[in-house]
């Protein structure tokens, strides 16, 4: 094991800090949190780098690097072959002055012979990912349904609450001329793993599931639990996101699923983090966008209002996903908000409105990376 990881760190490439990096150029760094963004002025150059995204542009230009820059630890990280584009000349080709030539012998003219056409391919389009281009389709998927009930308040399903919100929220984003995708449109059932395949066929720009969150307990600790919480996949934080993965993966085992299991171990964590780091960063600010559309609402945030952990139903989603916990329908003041058509509304409503933010949010992206 030892050996193993030690092949690991040999292997990982060299990066740089940019705000050394900054300071190497004799550049001034500037870092804009809410965007992710960040530029390098240079006393020639202005360097424009979003964090996340394999692009920079150098004076308006775009120029693709090796790695998406990345955040840890307080620090932005790029990688050493992609400082080296910051830290470089550009080339300027200068006429280069010569002695005139002597007249040669004049020659009797032959007839000049046609030139050939020169015939020059189109470069294809680069294949954009999800997360990077333009944000179009919409992928919701309402949790559970059929046979599978989900959670049970003492008045409604989880499965049937989902679905009614997810319905609404597709007229919304229609309305503002989204593609909108559903998983599932009536009760049905259909297994964790075939949505995100679903999601991944309609090439959807942003994958949504909606959910409903519960507790077994006594009713006095049911009354005190409530709110609204996010998730992303990643590895869990505390015993509580552990907890509430297991609830929701448990569908597949209850269900025969092929494959099921409640938990990732650390081994399948680590083939999967590779693949998540590209869609890491827009998972994130979609939960961003959805916290300020979520901030004056009936129903509370639960914590933080956001988690992670290794959710079944996210883990095949080629894109940014976000797993949305509406509330705890264990909660009789949470679940009679959401079984109402004003609270799903509601909730459909400020949905929607973070979908239209995190848009913007990528267009503005792509606007600084000079790629709109």
């Amino acid at each position: 094991m030892l050996l193993f990881a030690c092949s690991l760190t040999l292997a990982a490439p060299a990066r740089v800090d940019v705000e050394s990096l900054a300071r190497d150029t004799k550049g001034a760094f500037h870092w804009y949190p809410v965007q992710k963004t960040f530029t390098i002025v240079a006393p020639q150059d202005t360097f424009k780098f979003a964090v996340g995204i394999p692009y920079m542009t150098r004076n308006g230009s775009s120029i693709e690097l090796s790695q998406a820059p990345q955040l840890e630890n307080g620090h932005i990280w790029i990688a050493e072959d992609d400082a080296k584009k910051v830290t470089s000349k550009a080339v300027v080709a200068t006429p280069v002055e010569t002695a005139p030539a002597k007249p040669a012998e004049a020659k009797p003219a032959e007839p000049a012979k046609p030139a050939a056409p020169v015939v020059v391919k189109p470069k294809p389009p680069k294949q954009e990912i999800a997360g990077s281009r333009e944000v179009r389709t919409i992928v919701i998927d309402p949790g559970h349904g059929g046979k599978d009930p989900g959670a049970q308040g003492k008045k409604a399903n989880e499965k049937d609450i989902v679905l009614a919100v997810a319905k609404l929220l597709r007229k919304n984003l229609a309305d503002e001329g989204f593609n909108v995708k559903l998983t599932r449109s009536k009760d049905v059932f259909i297994e964790l793993g075939q949505r995100a395949n679903l999601a991944n066929q309609w090439d959807g720009d942003l994958f949504i599931s909606l959910h409903c969150n519960a507790i077994d307990a006594s009713e006095e600790r049911k009354r005190i639990i409530q709110g609204y919480q996010f998730y992303v996949l990643r590895a869990p934080e505390s015993e509580e996101d552990k907890a509430i993965a297991r609830r929701e993966n448990a569908v597949a085992t209850l269900y025969g699923e092929k494959n099921a299991k409640d938990e990732l171990s650390p081994l399948e964590w680590f083939k999967l983090e590779a693949r998540l780091e590209q869609y890491k960063q827009t998972s994130y600010l979609f939960t961003e966008k959805l916290l300020d559309s979520f901030e004056d609402g009936k129903i509370k945030r639960m914590g933080t209002g956001v988690g992670g952990a290794g959710f079944m139903v996210l883990v095949g989603a080629m894109m940014p996903a976000v797993l949305i916990e509406l509330g705890f329908i264990s909660n009789e003041e949470d679940e009679n908000y959401m079984i109402t058509r004003t609270g799903q509304q509601d909730l459909a409503d400020r949905i929607a409105e973070a979908v239209s933010k995190y848009k913007d949010a990528v267009h503005s992206y792509r606007e600084t990376l000079g790629r709109n």
